[in-house]
Parts: structure tokens; C-alpha cells; sequence
């Protein structure tokens, strides 16, 4: 069934009709079945190759789609965490600012195009911010069996601050490209009206 809908198939019949329209204007003479056969040789020979399709990579937007519900996923454990106080202040702060730039609309279509800032995202989501609680949280218990340690809520409060400057560093870079592209439009405008003048 491949071969009947092929390119070269096509090819070969199309010169195979052709080759009997020679027939019947009374061209090809007894030897008729090889010249039909031949033309549709000639025409499946010089028929181009089937091409195989391309593949078919996920939409950007699909991948954030995928990672605002693995978002929600983690919100919901978080909610189950208890943390001390300062911590869960920076955990929030970081939680509000990821939950912006994941959010539909222009951000995150700005930052489909950005195949490093959704690694960025993905990477905060699926693995920095989860292991910096969930380590927290083993961690903690170790410190109650064994007290006089570093408090573990320490490190966690300077895990957030540093994801949570990362996360501002992406936003940035979202608002500046924005601003460029504000900047290059009022430019082709001006070039525009000064073209006219």
C-alpha cells in the first residue's frame, strides 16, 4: 500500500499512461507492452524519493503547559511542608514570581521563545526547589537527634534567596527583550515618517 501511494509509483504510471496513449495514436506497433512497461520503468527511475517526514518535536507552549501542571503538583506538596517562618517567606516570594512568569498569556509567550529560561523554570520546578526542601526537611530531623549542628533553615533560606534571584534575573532578560523590541518598533517608525518626509 506504501508503494501504490509513493512518488515513484505516480511517476511510473503517469509514463505508463503516456506509453499507452502512444499505443492507441498507433506509435509503439506490436512491441507495446514494452514500451508502456519501459516509460513506467523510466518514470519510477527518475521519480524523486520519498521523503521522510520530519519530526514532529512538542510545541514550546506545550512544554510550559506541561510544566504549569508539574507547578501545581509542587505547590500542592509544599503545602504540606512545615517550614519556619523566614523560609516560608522566600519560598512564597520565589512561588509568586515563578507563578507569573508560568502564567498564560504575553510572559509566557515570551518565554516559550526562550528554550533557556523554560530549562531555567523546569529545572527549578522539577528539581532545585523540591530537593531544597525535602533536604531541609530530612535534614532537620538529623539536627533534633543531634543538636549544636547549623541550623538547617540556613541553608534553605539561602537556596531560596539564590533561586529566587535567578528567577529575577529571567524576568529581567524577559523585560529587556521586550523593551528592545518596544525600542526597534519606535525606530522603524521614526525611519518610516522620515522616509515620507
Amino acid at each position: 500500500m506504501v508503494y501504490l501511494e509513493s512518488r515513484k509509483n505516480l511517476a511510473g504510471c503517469a509514463c505508463g499512461i503516456a506509453g499507452l496513449a502512444l499505443t492507441f495514436a498507433g506509435l509503439a506497433g506490436a512491441y507495446w507492452p514494452v514500451v508502456v512497461a519501459g516509460l513506467y520503468g523510466a518514470g519510477a527511475l527518475i521519480a524523486p524519493p520519498e521523503r521522510p517526514p520530519a519530526p514532529d518535536f512538542p510545541d514550546p507552549s506545550s512544554r510550559l503547559e506541561a510544566l504549569r501542571a508539574d507547578f501545581g503538583t509542587l505547590r500542592d506538596y509544599l503545602g504540606r511542608v512545615e517550614l519556619p517562618p523566614a523560609a516560608a517567606g522566600h519560598l512564597a516570594e520565589l512561588m509568586e514570581l515563578l507563578d507569573g512568569l508560568l502564567a498564560p498569556g504575553w510572559v509566557s509567550e515570551a518565554l516559550a521563545t526562550d528554550p533557556e529560561g523554560v530549562h531555567v523554570l523546569s529545572r527549578a520546578v522539577h528539581q532545585d526547589i523540591p530537593e531544597s526542601v525535602d533536604t531541609f526537611v530530612r535534614t532537620r530531623w538529623w539536627t533534633r537527634i543531634a543538636p549544636g549542628t547549623e541550623p538547617p533553615e540556613r541553608h534553605l533560606e539561602r537556596q531560596l534567596t539564590l533561586l529566587h534571584r535567578e528567577a529575577e534575573g529571567l524576568a529581567a532578560g524577559l523585560r529587556e527583550a521586550e523593551a528592545r523590541r518596544q525600542q526597534t518598533h519606535t525606530r522603524y517608525l521614526e525611519d518610516r515618517d522620515r522616509g515620507r518626509g
